[in-house]
């Protein structure tokens, strides 16, 4: 009920008061628009949305075959390829929808000089920026093993307790991003320090062209802090290696005979050294020839534990066959070969607060917001740098 104001005889209704649109507001909702249409026109020019449905169209008739599942891992390649095909053209095409809709909106705005419906806009505009960004940088990506998923080892390097805890903190930091984006993690190994953190930990993201994406990531990492673990709380600066390598297909064809290796049993191992179980599960390979040496104990059994750590040892061997294919190539070059990948990036927390990476120039002042796996400016900003690199 509206009461009636006092000394009138009528009941009176309190009036909202009316909000105008200005020409301006239009005009700067429509440039942000029309900015961001480019973008995605040269973003559907280069993922070639034509070329990807007749890949699609020759995938379903493979994946309709009768046969398919008489070879598993081929027909899981096909499965994995078609799956990830769909929905990269479903997402940008969904993208294209949500941003012509918002152009008809304005017009819409515009006509009934209505400020609501170009808030509305502009929450949306908030929304999707962000969605053509990661889009444009997949353009980027361009390499040989680019659309793989990512193998990714963490180890502790100097710094004793406050470097393996360190290691454990970046372990989560990437295990966070995955989870925010959805994306699945195996976690091979994980070999904790005495005291507490992480000697290394090898683990698999499962998403489309993480490999490319995350491969930015390798290198060394670097933490200042007040170390937790000092009595007298002093300053320690520690450091942990990220590798992240291609995990491989069938179509690498790494043949790795018997004899070249080494297979090693023992039990699985939890924080501080304790036995997590009573059978020698765990295994260890040493892959003569070249001395690398991997290990899987997350799996509930032996056999299970060797056949992830084989898959290990092949993303390994073929990022050697890259790399010495990178460095024969660099030599003919002449230029040496290059530098990136050392130390790459600063996670300071004393004397003040500051996450840097050391080739781009990108920093944030919220290093909790890094370790809780907020890292997408960072590997933005590696992607595009990488790629100035040539």
């Amino acid at each position: 009920m509206t009461a009636p104001v006092e000394g009138f005889g009528v009941t009176m209704r309190a009036r909202r008061p009316v909000q105008s649109l200005s020409v301006g507001q239009i005009d700067d909702i429509r440039t942000e628009l029309g900015a961001l249409d480019r973008t995605l026109t040269s973003i559907e020019a280069v993922l070639d949305l034509p070329a990807k449905r007749v890949t699609i169209a020759d995938l379903e008739e493979q994946s309709a075959a009768p046969d398919l599942w008489s070879d598993q891992e081929h027909a899981q390649a096909v499965t994995s390829r078609l799956s990830r095909l769909k929905a990269e053209v479903e997402r940008l095409m969904s993208i294209r929808v949500r941003l012509d809709d918002l152009g008809v909106l304005v017009d819409l705005a515009e006509e009934e000089s209505d400020p609501g419906t170009v808030d509305e806009v502009r929450r949306e505009v908030n929304r999707i920026q962000p969605e053509i960004q990661a889009l444009e940088v997949r353009t980027l990506l361009s390499g040989e093993y680019d659309e793989r998923d990512a193998l990714i080892t963490i180890r502790s390097e100097a710094g004793g307790v406050d470097a393996a805890d360190f290691a454990e903190m970046l372990f989560r930091m990437y295990t966070r991003w995955a989870d925010r984006h959805g994306y699945p993690v195996d976690v091979y190994d994980t070999s904790y320090a005495e005291e507490a953190g992480l000697k290394s930990a090898t683990f698999s993201i499962k998403a489309p062209f993480a490999y490319g994406t995350l491969s930015v990531e390798q290198g060394t990492h670097r933490l200042v802090r007040i170390s937790p673990f000092d009595n007298q709380g002093r300053r320690q600066t520690s450091f942990a290696g990220v590798e992240v390598l291609p995990v491989t297909e069938e179509a690498d064809h790494i043949d790795i005979p018997e004899a070249d290796i080494r297979v090693d049993v023992f039990r699985s191992s939890g924080p501080g050294g304790q036995s997590v179980n009573t059978t020698d599960s765990a295994v260890r390979i040493t892959h003569l020839p070249t001395g690398i040496v991997v290990s899987c104990q997350n799996e509930k059994s032996q056999l299970q534990n060797k056949a992830a750590a084989l898959r290990v040892l092949q993303s390994r061997l073929l990022e050697k066959v890259r790399a010495d294919r990178a460095a024969e190539l660099n030599t003919l070059k002449g230029d040496g070969g290059n530098s990136w990948g050392s130390q790459m990036r600063s996670y300071v927390l004393h004397p003040y607060q500051m996450v840097k990476d050391l080739r781009t120039e990108h920093e944030v002042g919220n290093p909790d917001a890094v370790f809780d796996g907020d890292i997408d400016g960072f590997i933005d900003a590696g992607v595009r740098w990488r790629k100035q690199q040539g």
